[in-house]
């Protein structure tokens, strides 16, 4: 499980991740408050948010305001469910891989994904489709390297080189 020093990097980079979304899709940050979503670690998951094999997962969720119980303000609410045990033993076992820039890109990726589900450029409900999942996954690594290509965090490019293999692989 991450500890506190861990948590910190965490922060640090879903606040750097949320600033390069926002620029990069050039969500105000008006449009930035109405994508609603949350990032849990370990310590908060239920256990239906735990996975074996990624890093993170999006779960969505329905939400609604409490003061309105009609279905028609109900909103579509994401949460990052980061897989702190899965992340941690990859830092760890990759003498190249530095928790912060990896963390940087896991959350890049999964929030590029709730941008992609908010903009209706992929169902969530399609998600589950295994050829539509492989299709949606090497665009959000397109577009997560897009997007980090030009931030300068050193130990990134060891992330994407640790990437590189994945992209190879499918045709990226």
């Amino acid at each position: 499980m991450f500890n506190v020093q861990d948590l910190i990097k965490v922060d640090e980079a879903v606040l750097l991740s949320e600033e390069l979304i926002n620029n990069y899709f050039k969500l105000s940050s008006g449009q930035w408050l109405k994508n609603r979503y949350d990032v849990k670690t370990a310590k908060d998951l239920e256990p239906h948010e735990f996975v074996e094999g990624p890093f993170a997962q999006v779960v969505k969720y329905e939400g609604r305001k409490k003061e309105v119980p009609l279905g028609s303000s109900s909103f579509s609410f994401y949460t990052i469910c980061l897989q702190d045990e899965a992340v941690l033993s990859t830092v760890e076992n990759n003498d190249s891989l530095s928790l912060k820039p990896f963390l940087i890109y896991i959350v890049t990726h999964e929030l590029v994904h709730i941008v992609r589900f908010l903009k209706f450029a992929q169902r969530y409900e399609k998600s589950s489709n295994l050829e539509h999942t492989m299709e949606e996954e090497c665009r959000v690594h397109n577009l997560t390297y897009q997007i980090l290509s030009s931030v300068k965090v050193r130990g990134l490019d060891d992330v994407f080189k640790f990437y590189e293999g994945w992209r190879r692989e499918h045709g990226m």
